[in-house]
């Protein structure tokens, strides 16, 4: 259950992934029309797997929530971020070992989604008071 503190933080934890989803979808169909199919699959994939390990980690940080539950909630958002760090390298180990992608879309894809993560402030600034 989720308390009324931690919701906020869940709600934008939530916005966030799915514009991070939204912008990479965007971004391999443009690539797929503009340039050819197997760059749209490679862009898909490498912003997927930015994506997926963030949704982790989303889900892992939002486990606990309040004050008496203080050592499970930081010990859960070290946690997710080690799931994180490590579904990043497992994915990308896979898709370079299973599926014949192009580097370049695949990791422009990729740091695309990351910059979206580094502009989610300025995003997601809420000026009500």
């Amino acid at each position: 259950m989720v308390s009324t503190l931690a919701r906020p933080g869940r709600e934008i934890a939530t916005k966030l992934v799915l514009l991070q989803a939204g912008v990479v979808l965007a971004t391999a169909i443009v690539m797929a029309l503009a340039i050819n199919v197997d760059w749209g699959k490679s862009a898909l994939i490498g912003g997927g797997i930015f994506v997926v390990a963030n949704a982790a980690f989303a889900a892992c940080a939002f486990l606990f929530s309040g004050a008496r539950a203080a050592k499970f909630v930081v010990a859960s958002f070290f946690s997710g971020e080690v799931l994180k760090i490590s579904l990043t390298v497992v994915l990308f180990v896979l898709a370079y070992l299973y599926v014949e992608v192009e580097l370049l879309p695949l990791k422009l894809a990729y740091l695309l989604a990351l910059g979206i993560n580094i502009l989610a402030p300025v995003l997601f600034i809420n000026n009500n008071k």
